[in-house]
């Protein structure tokens, strides 16, 4: 069954409303947070944040699996958020979603015009949208039945970017009006089953929310990096949760693919408390402080020994997602983390061994630097509480809802409104 969300409501809403507040809402497995932020001159400024730990159990790999444990984590986050932007009610949001079954692909078409001396029309195009959305959604519904051995599993497509279109072998960033044989387009889609978007929406609606858009949170941070010259720009975006490991993949400014895979600084910390005898939440503050270089040099390096299997576990897991996206091509050798597991030593030493340069393709030994909040394009904060890795995921979702609102003037947003005629 085809699925599709209209996302254009989210840019009107944008668009109509600039200098009012809107909320970013990252509901992590380990972390809830919440930035309330406003639009001012097509930039995104952060007025208010809100961080709260959520309780075991309320999130099972980046997934909800206790709705009211969550709802009352959002709540207080929510709350502090709006206590610093000095405001009692934030209506609008955008939510993040993460998990295993939570796909990104980009999906190619090629497709020969019969007249090529006609110009390319709007129902044209929208036909070609349509061929590259049956393709891409037969690929992911395919591979999420057979992870899950359910063959009549429901997805929704969640965000869309265009990634190439090309006439004849000719890049053009808006084919409409050009003439020509060969038309190719590729089209990045997330996807995630309802049971989950379901949770989502139910969060929301209990929060009193208006729940303008829901997205995939590594498309949201891949999103979030702009350089000058985006067509030469190719980088691999690791971000890493307390229960996930979210991977974007970005070629020649398009996103190519995401990836994520259960396992998170959560699992470090739960090795760490039954090896040792500690509860939990004493073995977070010790890794915490391991990660800040905060303790001595003989437990620093107890605990560099004692997470060196689990890093390479974690290492493995990478290697075997970005296999997958190099099957006819070299891999960017530009890495980017962020997540608050990229501060444990190990998981940074991990892109630069010897190892990982030997298990994947890379042209050359791989550039690996951290993402910081001043790095996302077009959001400022206004508290001065943003400062690290692991403040990224909600300024790229923030950031995203800046993109949104361009796109119902672009080719983006004319493919998009395309894709919401769609319906099988």
């Amino acid at each position: 069954r085809f699925l599709y969300c209209a996302m254009g409501f989210f840019s009107n809403v944008l668009g109509k409303n600039s200098g009012e507040h809107f909320l970013a809402l990252d509901i992590g497995t380990e972390i809830v947070k919440a930035l309330v932020f406003r639009i001012e001159s097509g930039r995104g400024v952060v007025v208010g944040v809100g961080w709260v730990r959520q309780k075991m159990g309320n999130m099972q790999s980046g997934a909800v699996s206790d709705i009211a444990g969550v709802i009352d984590s959002c709540r207080e986050a929510i709350l502090l958020a709006e206590e610093q932007a000095k405001i009692k009610k934030v209506r609008k949001s955008i939510i993040g979603i993460a998990g295993e079954l939570v796909k990104g692909t980009t999906t190619t078409v090629h497709y020969e015009r019969v007249n090529p001396e006609v110009k390319i029309g709007l129902s044209e195009l929208r036909m070609i949208v349509e061929k590259v959305q049956e393709k891409a959604y037969e690929r992911i519904h395919k591979q999420l039945a057979w992870e899950t051995n359910q063959s009549e599993i429901d997805v929704k497509l969640i965000n869309a970017a265009v990634v190439d279109v090309r006439i004849d072998g000719y890049r053009v960033t808006n084919p409409l009006n050009f003439q020509g044989r060969d038309v190719s387009m590729s089209i990045f889609n997330a996807y995630a089953p309802m049971i989950h978007l379901g949770a989502i929406e139910s969060i929301a609606s209990e929060l009193h929310l208006d729940l303008i858009n829901i997205a995939a949170e590594p498309y949201a941070v891949a999103r979030s990096v702009e350089v000058e010259d985006m067509l030469d720009f190719s980088a691999i975006f690791i971000d890493i949760g307390g229960g996930t490991t979210d991977i974007a993949v970005v070629r020649n400014g398009g996103l190519e693919g995401t990836k994520m895979f259960a396992l998170g600084g959560r699992a470090f910390t739960k090795r760490l408390a039954q090896e040792s005898g500690m509860t939990f939440e004493e073995a977070e503050k010790l890794k915490i402080n391991y990660s800040l270089g905060k303790l001595d040099a003989e437990a620093t390096t107890a605990l560099h020994d004692f997470f060196r299997e689990d890093c390479r576990v974690w290492q493995g897991g990478i290697e075997l997602s970005l296999a997958e996206f190099s099957d006819t091509d070299l891999l960017p050798t530009k890495i980017f983390l962020c997540g608050g597991g990229s501060g444990l030593p190990g998981i940074r030493e991990a892109p630069l061994s010897e190892e990982w340069s030997n298990n994947l393709p890379f042209a050359k030994t791989p550039q690996v630097s951290f993402l910081q909040p001043h790095d996302i394009v077009r959001m400022s904060d206004a508290t001065g509480v943003l400062s690290n890795p692991q403040d990224i995921t909600p300024m790229g979702l923030a950031n995203l809802a800046l993109h949104l609102a361009d796109e119902e003037k672009s080719l983006a947003g004319m493919l998009r409104r395309a894709m919401d005629t769609v319906q099988r």
